[in-house]
């Protein structure tokens, strides 16, 4: 390429932020600097999310003693996002049937996450993020910094509270079949236990009525 005028060619630079861009948004995505582990303890939050059409509170300690999929991901409506969201909206009953919980986050605001969710009848609650607290909590923040997008990545947190898995590397059409594949969620859940009848006061054993030792002496 001919440079002109002192000017140097800046495509090669422009050519890699296109495309980190959409790789972002159209599919894989890499994300592992400042990421929790394995072990760590998932930071609590406190926040709103849309959930069925309406705006609810939603803290992640309300859901201790259950397994968590939290989800993070660049923006609502984007080839890529969308591929993830409806792969999870399509396993979500698989995970549901186990008490897993599923929750997406993103920076997106209350009316584009609804939209969102109404569009793909996303079963599951989209939290809302728009100071990145979360998001940066969990290391998810400045995927594309650039346009202030969060990283696609996902963690399990189990039921103790503690990072159970993480995934950097995301297949956002395949990410999901393999959160149900790894959590085991692909098989049936194990029966309830039954627990056993209280004995009612009509098959307890009746008492036998106290016998009569004493003797009778008519004088």
């Amino acid at each position: 390429m001919e440079v002109r005028n002192g000017m140097r060619p800046r495509v090669k630079g422009a050519t890699v932020i296109v495309m980190g861009l959409l790789a972002t948004l159209f599919g894989f995505g890499s994300a592992r600097a400042d990421l929790l582990q394995v072990g760590d303890e998932a930071p609590l939050f406190s926040t709103q999310a849309v959930e069925n059409g309406q705006t609810v509170p939603i803290r992640l300690i309300d859901f201790h003693g259950r397994k968590v999929v939290l989800y993070f991901y660049p923006k609502d409506n984007t080839p890529g996002c969308t591929k993830e969201a409806c792969a999870f909206r399509d396993g979500y009953a698989k995970l549901a049937r186990w008490g897993i919980v599923v929750l997406g986050c993103s920076v997106d605001s209350e009316n584009a996450h609804r939209a969102f969710a109404q569009k793909y009848s996303l079963p599951f609650p989209l939290l809302l993020d728009p100071g990145k607290k979360i998001a940066r909590a969990y290391g998810a923040d400045n995927g594309i910094p650039i346009l202030g997008l969060d990283k696609r990545v996902t963690y399990v947190i189990g039921a103790d509270g503690l990072i159970l898995k993480v995934y950097p590397n995301v297949d956002p059409a395949l990410h999901a079949e393999q959160i149900i594949h790894d959590l085991g969620a692909n098989q049936p859940p194990p029966p309830s236990p039954t627990l056993a009848p209280t004995p009612s006061a009509s098959t307890s054993p009746t008492a036998a009525p106290p016998s009569d030792t004493g003797s009778d002496n008519d004088e």
